[in-house]
């Protein structure tokens, strides 16, 4: 008896600890709903305020020692979708970026968008587009260091990203005007 009990506490101390997953999350978006207006982009006919949304994650991977940080529009109608937003090299220690976050305080490094400047550039689509479907992902990273120059192409950190992250939470928020 005493051993049936044993093993039943110790798959419920598995079934528990499974239940924590990598989440992100926001105070500004939320998943499947449609982003505020503020967070558009300030040229090219839009008139947002272009600024980031405040993000926060929680219970990445233990073996996490740094973050990255991707904004990807696939809907965009590049034929390649569009990069909003690429960060890297963010601390482990960081779990949040407040709303309009310069990452480079903390030490990270951000690419152009591909509107083809640095940092974060808000949403805009075409006007009267279908909804577009934006993907927020924090990436958990195994080094402290991406070996990346701050002039790599968004695509190149993707992939960088996605052949060594360790783990993933993304937020999907779709906008159009």
């Amino acid at each position: 008896m005493k051993r049936v009990f044993l093993i039943t506490a110790a798959l419920s101390g598995l079934v528990s600890m499974s239940s924590n997953a990598f989440e992100l999350t926001s105070q500004d978006i939320q998943e499947g709903q449609k982003i505020p207006q503020a967070f558009e982009f300030n040229s090219f006919g839009c008139d947002g305020e272009n600024k980031s949304p405040q993000l926060a994650w929680t219970d990445p991977p233990k073996e996490t020692k740094s973050f990255a940080i991707t904004v990807y529009d696939p809907d965009a109608p590049s034929g390649s979708g569009w990069w909003h937003w690429s960060a890297f090299n963010i601390p482990a220690s960081v779990t949040s970026l407040a709303q309009g976050a310069d990452v480079t305080k903390l030490g990270a490094t951000e690419l152009k968008s591909d509107y083809g400047s640095v940092g974060f550039g808000g949403f805009c689509p075409p006007k009267g587009d279908n909804m577009h479907r934006y993907q927020f992902t924090v990436w958990a990273l195994p080094v402290e260091k991406l070996d990346l120059n701050a002039d790599a192409s968004a695509a190149l950190a993707g992939f960088t990203v996605r052949s060594m992250a360790i783990g993933k939470a993304i937020l999907v928020a779709p906008y159009n005007r």
